[in-house]
């Protein structure tokens, strides 16, 4: 594992001119046992790529090992374990690497640098753990992935995202924020972590006011930041949204949780107090749940649901028809993309599986018109290549074969 993460080529000493701007593409991207792939590489030149073949072939686990260079837990939503390949009947430790680029601005340097991730073997038989590479050194968390690299995403999952619970929205919400402010990685991760350090003390019965106290306020002051960062990418990206004359519909937002309402009513840090002592309040009931859910449950900053409407027509995203959802996911996400590029000089990577379901042919042009005039890399997939014809004077074309990738421009 570890030698797969480091022998990735290193980059040029660009990289020391790190600029947090421009546009960002992956150059190469390395597999090691991940999911049907022993080895694999695919070299773009910086170009959009098209992954063609059939069902189960592995078009959509290229795109899950991009997704993995954002914090978080991927495309799929997998479990660490569940994504290396399969040797004996046990999942292999497994690797993920990608020389990055982030193309110059005005006034500034590109910047290179090589990320990878990945499940490590625990040499003394415990738990597996992931680890992070930025430049072959080993990071603390994956929160440092997203001063790199930014990605969005549609699958053939998130088809569903309206109909299904909050914590597929919420997760969907929060790569947009990463899009636009990479320290929300950072507030995400220490609010959770925060938050399950208190539910194990009150699962174990450990009644310590000092202690908890602290947990407590860590989770007032990074709930509190996680909300108003996502109220306020949720606005901007709804008028954002309302104001392009484009093909697909625009969507109204709005958040529902405790600490948004709360933030609607009065200022942060009275907020944070609330959140403090309301979480005081709660511990004996927290306790008796097991450590969780009990007087707050369901209304912090874990638990808030994005609500999505249909601009145009006025009706809730959940009641329409499949298409008119399809078409909503990709308003959003090119809404995103480009409010991105335009407010923060970050052209995030689009990844695009099977993105020809359920568009006819108008919006699949108007979607590579789209695409081109942001200036993204997007990684397309789909069965036939002939679908995205249009692109191959800008994009690379490659076949996939039960785990094996051959060029086919």
């Amino acid at each position: 594992m570890t030698q797969g993460l480091a022998s990735l080529e290193t980059p040029s000493p660009a990289a020391a001119n790190s600029v947090r701007a421009g546009r960002i593409a992956a150059l190469r991207l390395t597999l090691n046992n991940f999911r049907n792939y022993e080895h694999a590489r695919i070299e773009t030149e910086g170009r959009s790529v098209v992954l063609s073949g059939e069902n189960g072939a592995g078009k959509t686990n290229v795109l899950e090992a991009l997704s993995y260079l954002v914090p978080g837990s991927g495309l799929r939503g997998a479990k660490l374990f569940e994504v290396g390949r399969m040797e004996n009947g046990k999942s292999s430790p497994w690797a993920v690497a990608a020389n990055i680029e982030r193309s110059a601005m005005a006034g500034h340097v590109s910047e290179l640098v090589s990320l990878g991730t990945g499940l490590v073997e625990n040499p003394k038989g415990g738990r597996d753990k992931r680890q992070v590479h930025v430049d072959g050194e080993a990071v603390r968390t994956q929160a440092a992935l997203a001063e790199h690299f930014s990605a969005h995403w549609l699958s053939p999952q998130m088809d569903r995202l309206f109909q299904g619970g909050a914590e597929g929205r919420r997760r969907f919400l929060d790569r947009l924020v990463f899009s636009l402010d990479p320290a929300h990685a950072g507030r995400t991760s220490g609010y959770m972590h925060a938050l399950r350090e208190r539910a194990r003390l009150l699962k174990d019965g450990k009644m310590d006011d000092a202690w908890l106290s602290a947990l407590e306020e860590t989770m007032a002051a990074k709930g509190v930041a996680v909300a108003a960062a996502r109220l306020d990418v949720a606005g901007r990206l709804a008028e954002r949204c309302r104001a392009l004359d484009g093909p697909f519909p625009f969507a109204n937002l709005s958040i529902d949780g405790l600490v948004e309402h709360w933030l609607g009513e009065m200022p942060a840090l009275e907020v944070e107090e609330r959140i403090k002592d309301a979480l005081k309040k709660s511990r004996n009931l927290d306790a008796q749940n097991g450590g969780a859910g009990g007087a707050l449950e369901g209304r912090l900053a874990h638990q808030s649901d994005l609500l999505v409407e249909h601009g145009p027509k006025g009706q809730k995203a959940s009641v329409c028809s499949t298409g008119e959802q399809k078409m909503l996911l990709v308003g959003l996400v090119l809404g995103a993309a480009r409010m991105a590029a335009d407010d923060e000089g970050r052209v995030a990577v689009l990844l695009l599986d099977e993105v020809a379901a359920h568009l006819d042919a108008r919006h699949l042009i108007a979607l590579f018109d789209e695409v081109a005039d942001i200036g993204a890399q997007a990684w397309f997939t789909g069965t036939d290549a002939a679908l995205f014809a249009p692109l191959k004077p800008s994009a690379r074309f490659f076949s996939i074969d039960d785990g094996h990738i051959e060029a086919r421009d």
